[in-house]
């Protein structure tokens, strides 16, 4: 059975990751697909994030990943997928996605949505607390693939120089390590 993972995975957390491994045991097949939002700006382009998310899942050998524009269900029936996986994180997240899900249902009767429990390791995490706590300087790779932590922080030191403070509090993760290698 194929199932379709979707999102804007702008960037992809360890929370993605999470949901990815597990439903990749579950089903035959995991597509993870990268919408292709025009209403948002989004950090990395959709090639980008397409790119990070082979490299986060390539050891996964049932996983593929693509892009799509338009709706979910019509890009299920594409690749003959009749399961979306969805991750849960809290109660404010079902009701959103339990729409979603009677939604999807109404345009095609054949898709059933399946969701996830996120880790509870993993239960704060989305991507716009990644992106706000970059954007200010924070570490992010303890929330993120390593090689996306510094590719969010290249990002936002050419975007917005003004979050690498000279003073800012200093990463002592593998982001700095990463970075004073670049640098040297």
């Amino acid at each position: 059975m194929i199932a379709i993972y979707p999102g804007s995975f702008d960037p992809i957390t360890l929370g993605h990751l999470d949901i990815i491994q597990r439903g990749a045991r579950v089903f035959d097949r995991v597509i993870v697909a990268v919408l292709r939002n025009p209403d948002k700006s989004p950090l990395f382009t959709v090639q980008q994030r397409v790119e990070q998310i082979r490299h986060c899942t390539q050891n996964i050998p049932n996983v593929e990943v693509d892009s799509f524009i338009g709706l979910t269900v019509d890009y299920a029936k594409l690749k003959n997928a009749r399961v979306l996986l969805r991750g849960l994180r809290a109660v404010s997240d079902f009701e959103k996605e339990l729409q979603m899900a009677h939604t999807n249902e109404t345009l095609w009767d054949e898709i059933e949505t399946v969701f996830l429990a996120t880790s509870n390791e993993y239960s704060f995490l989305s991507s716009s607390v990644v992106k706000e706590i970059a954007k200010f300087g924070g570490c992010v790779a303890h929330l993120v693939p390593q090689e996306v932590a510094l590719e969010i922080t290249r990002c936002y030191a050419q975007t917005h120089p003004e979050s690498i403070l000279p003073n800012a509090k200093k990463p002592t993760s593998p982001t700095k390590h990463l970075l004073s290698e670049e640098e040297s």
